[in-house]
């Protein structure tokens, strides 16, 4: 028995959904209930961005293009850890897959095994109890019974049933898991996608997800969704770059139809719907017929059609080009400088004081807001250096900035900095006149040394490490680990920044956060002036950022 492509972009679209429609109990299993992008969330956006480019592709479709369309959309998409480790899971069906039009039972247990061996190889110290020692043991039993199996159903139910045997063991295999009383979360959106696969293998049809009901849109113009606008780079096979808005009329068909006409008469095609229209892009040499195709849906009013050959020229003589990100268009520039910075941050305060420090490119994002590989790919291709440092100042978001090393068209370096103020040590510590390997050690030894605290509520109950934390209550966090909770958020602030301080500290920076009234601020400065103010250089500064009321560097 073998699976064509239809069936395994059906299958791969079922994974999807399943893991949309659970993110909120994968989440949940999250061991600390601090408010981040959790695993389920991460992984649910990540497979979400190749589900559209999925369900594009025709039913004639073979294997080895379904698995690249997934593998190359799942790349730029990929967000946290959780996605990053999922993305390169399923790097392995494009490499295993190369020209395969139909794929069988030991396809399926190669793609495993080379997904399995590019995640631990992508993961500095891979720990086992999580994603990756499902991944790995359900591959090795896949690897054990291909060869005999009858049917690919039955093959995938026992691999199936070996990840959630192994689920199972992973308190077992990592303390923090056995102390909360879950299992890993990844590991169980893991087995909930491989089900959701196993569903289609068996006739039974993709598995089901209906978005929640939206909020009315507001008015929107081209400018504010995906661009397609590509490089004006080499050979231009489409003139014109044309946009519109559909109007939709009453009884309409899908837009996907619409999608699919664009994509036989040019490239960079981009279809937006919402319930009321339909927004357009697409490079095309004959925009009257992307015109005349929209009409059918709806009405429009001033369509914009530019000549990018014209812009080509004018862009070689400002040696400047436009590319794509999630979010918003970007510039693309060619190297100015030696040495360049992209930053990770979120709140107008920390934005201003990384440029300040000399950032060239600031992605919005942080906690719960965990940029995908594709936008920091477009902060790096935007900074008019030779060599781009970028400054992820999460942990979660490492993983994303490593990919995105991958696909830039120039050096990058990612500074493993985990919180904002490491990142802004690491950035006051560069030294432009020094070479790339002292520069880049003196920049590590200088983030290594700050200690960073931060006072945030807990997003959900929980139990961890014998406290029990209620939702809401404040949580005050030394160097990432729980240090005690609170009902006040003053306090806490306080306590932990007497908790941080010692002997040797010389300076003390808190960084206020947007939920904080300049009052409150005011009053901890004072005490903390009070205390420790004939020791150490005290600065309290706005920074406006969410989720943390307040951020603390000593060092």
């Amino acid at each position: 028995m073998t699976l064509d492509g239809k069936i395994l972009r059906d299958a791969f679209i079922s994974a999807a959904n399943c893991i949309a429609a659970n993110k909120k109990d994968i989440d949940a299993l999250n061991v600390f209930p601090v408010p981040d992008g959790d695993t389920g969330t991460n992984m649910s956006m990540t497979l979400g961005s190749a589900k559209g480019e999925l369900e594009m592709l025709g039913d004639g479709v073979s294997a080895a293009e379904v698995a690249k369309v997934m593998s190359g959309a799942l790349l730029r998409g990929a967000r946290g850890n959780s996605g990053v480790i999922t993305s390169i899971l399923f790097k392995g069906y494009d490499k295993a897959f190369k020209e395969l039009k139909e794929v069988t039972a030991v396809d399926l247990a190669r793609a495993m095994e080379l997904g399995v061996e590019r995640a631990y190889k992508a993961v500095m110290k891979p720990t086992e109890g999580t994603i990756l020692t499902v991944a790995r043991l359900s591959a090795e039993k896949a690897k054990e019974i291909c060869a005999d199996a009858e049917d690919i159903p039955t093959f995938w139910d026992q691999v199936c049933e070996e990840a959630e045997r192994v689920l199972e063991t992973t308190p077992e295999l990592l303390p923090t898991l056995k102390k909360a009383g879950v299992v890993d979360a990844g590991g169980k959106g893991f087995c909930m996608y491989m089900r959701a696969m196993g569903e289609v293998f068996h006739g039974r049809g993709i598995v089901e997800f209906k978005e929640p009901e939206a909020k009315p849109a507001e008015p929107v113009t081209i400018e504010t969704y995906a661009s397609a606008v590509g490089k004006f780079e080499g050979e231009i096979t489409f003139t014109y770059c044309t946009e519109f808005v559909v109007r939709k009329a009453e009884g309409a068909e899908s837009s996907l139809k619409l999608r699919a006409y664009l994509e036989t008469i040019g490239d960079c095609v981009v279809v937006v719907e919402d319930d009321e229209v339909i927004k357009v892009h697409v490079h095309t040499n004959n925009p009257g017929k992307a015109i005349e195709k929209a009409l059918e849906f709806g009405s429009m009013n001033l369509p914009k059609i530019e000549n990018m050959r014209y812009q080509q020229e004018a862009a070689k003589k400002s040696d400047k080009v436009t590319v794509s990100s999630a979010d918003k268009a970007y510039v693309s520039v060619p190297p100015e400088k030696p040495y360049g910075f992209v930053a990770v941050a979120a709140g107008d305060g920390i934005e201003a004081m990384f440029r300040d420090a000399g950032a060239d490119c600031i992605v919005k994002g942080g906690q719960t807001m965990n940029p995908s590989t594709q936008d920091i790919l477009a902060a790096i291709q935007a900074t008019p250096a030779e060599t781009v440092f970028v400054l992820p100042n999460n942990k979660n978001i490492i993983m994303a900035a490593e990919q995105a090393v991958k696909l830039a068209d120039r050096k990058v370096c990612v500074l493993q900095t985990r919180t904002i103020p490491q990142g802004l040590s690491a950035l006051l510590a560069f030294d432009p006149e020094t070479d790339f390997n002292t520069m880049r050690g003196e920049m590590t030894k200088a983030f290594e040394r700050v200690k960073t605290g931060q006072v945030t509520f807990a997003a959900r109950d929980s139990e961890f490490d014998g406290q029990e934390i209620h939702r809401n209550e404040i949580l005050a966090l030394d160097n990432g680990k729980l240090s005690f909770i609170e009902k006040d958020i003053s306090k806490a602030a306080y306590r932990l920044v007497k908790r941080m301080v010692d002997f040797d500290s010389e300076f003390l920076t808190v960084i206020v956060g947007e939920d904080i009234d300049d009052e409150s601020a005011e009053e901890l400065r004072a005490k903390l002036e009070e205390k420790f103010g004939a020791k150490m250089d005290i600065n309290v500064i706005r920074g406006n950022q969410p989720v943390y009321y307040y951020i603390i560097s000593v060092e």
